[in-house]
């Protein structure tokens, strides 16, 4: 099947009217975001079972035909590992689309493993070996290669196969159902903004400050996040999280005490050295009762550790039996939050609950027996 490249406005609006009554289109990008902080669309890719197109966004100065089509209500697009693919949506969109199918997350209840890759899955699946020659090329050259264009479109070509097939197969195992609420998280807009204000949180390292030196991290990375978005830089060309773990600790007062950084150059202190002390003088002014807390959880004892050893093989013993790999239904870290009496956990509802939830919290409240022998695990409801 010949694949078209489009490069035009004409050339976009007259491709999407050509698809417009596809009932779902297998979506795929490719994009850099090396030097960025927001990722730079390079390639859109689309299929349905009778087109592949190549769009080009640096070419086309308008998107929009494409974009009304792709939020259209009644049209399902199918992608593999959606989650950057709809952040680089909703940067275009302000919203995500109302339907999706992710492949990656079939595969997880579907028996084929836990986050797998999309050339493992098309082989798997399909024996067809992809080539990944390109994987790690430069997108924002034009012109592009027939080899790249060839390369781009094999992740929609077999995607549509897969889509296919693994729908047939949720269908088959009455699964089909089970997906909807992992596929609405997906489309959760909160899943693609980034909040200054919590960002801290995510840095590694936090926990072992505390008092005003939280509150110090928190503003200088919520400073260092309103300053990488304006710039349009990623986040560790603004200032590196172990350098801000640093500056919390220290907590330098004067521009001149910032060279005691490690790791902060001097061309650093140079272009933000004012502003850098600045936020550190703001934070040490808030007051105690408006510092940010990281709760610790208390140790788990070696009773509890060994209740989650329990948990977790049941866990796998329930999910072998549905051929379902056991991260789709719980991590170590659900369990231990079980074990800590954590109700808010999606283990706890839905399909989840219906397959192992019910079983695991029987275990807990002695309501199920276990014995084993040398082959597997036996359980009895009592």
């Amino acid at each position: 099947m010949t694949v078209l490249y489009i490069d035009s406005d004409a050339a976009l609006t007259q491709f999407c009217s050509e698809i417009q009554h596809s009932k779902w289109l297998a979506i795929d990008t490719e994009f850099l975001r090396e030097k960025t902080y927001y990722p730079q669309l390079c390639l859109i890719q689309i299929a349905n079972d009778d087109t592949i197109a190549c769009v080009d966004p640096i070419a086309i100065k308008d998107l929009t035909p494409l974009l009304d089509l792709l939020y259209q209500p009644d049209i399902t697009l199918v992608f593999h590992a959606a989650r950057q693919d709809l952040e680089l949506l909703y940067l275009l969109k302000n919203s995500l689309p109302p339907n999706l199918f992710d492949t990656q997350l079939a595969a997880t209840i579907l028996g084929d493993g836990d986050q797998i890759g999309y050339g493992n899955l098309v082989k798997q699946r399909l024996d067809v070996s992809l080539d990944k020659a390109h994987s790690r090329a430069d997108w924002t050259q034009r012109p592009l290669s027939p080899e790249q264009l060839e390369y781009a479109a094999d992740d929609v070509r077999y995607l549509r196969e897969l889509y296919h097939q693994m729908s047939a197969d949720l269908e088959k195992q009455q699964r089909t159902e089970w997906l909807k609420e992992d596929f609405a998280a997906l489309s959760n807009a909160d899943n693609y903004v980034a909040d200054p204000e919590t960002i801290w949180r995510k840095i590694r390292g936090a926990g072992k400050l505390k008092g005003v030196q939280l509150a110090i991290l928190q503003q200088l990375a919520a400073w260092r996040e309103q300053r990488a978005m304006e710039r349009d830089r990623p986040r560790r060309w603004i200032l590196k999280d172990e350098v801000m773990l640093d500056l919390a600790r220290f907590a330098p007062e004067k521009p001149e005490k910032l060279s005691q950084i490690r790791g902060l150059e001097a061309r650093d202190i140079e272009r933000s050295g004012r502003a850098i002390i600045d936020v550190i003088s703001k934070a040490k002014q808030t007051p105690p009762e408006q510092w940010p807390i990281l709760l610790k959880p208390e140790p788990l004892s070696n009773q509890q550790e060994a209740l989650i050893d329990a948990l977790m093989a049941l866990l796998r013993k329930f999910c072998d039996e549905q051929s379902i790999t056991p991260i789709a239904v719980a991590s170590r870290k659900d369990i231990e939050k079980l074990v800590r009496g954590d109700k808010d956990l999606t283990l706890l509802n839905g399909w989840r609950y219906q397959i192992v939830g019910h079983h695991l919290t029987d275990f807990i409240s002695g309501h199920l027996s276990v014995t084993a022998d040398a082959q597997q695990i036996h359980t009895k409801e009592v």
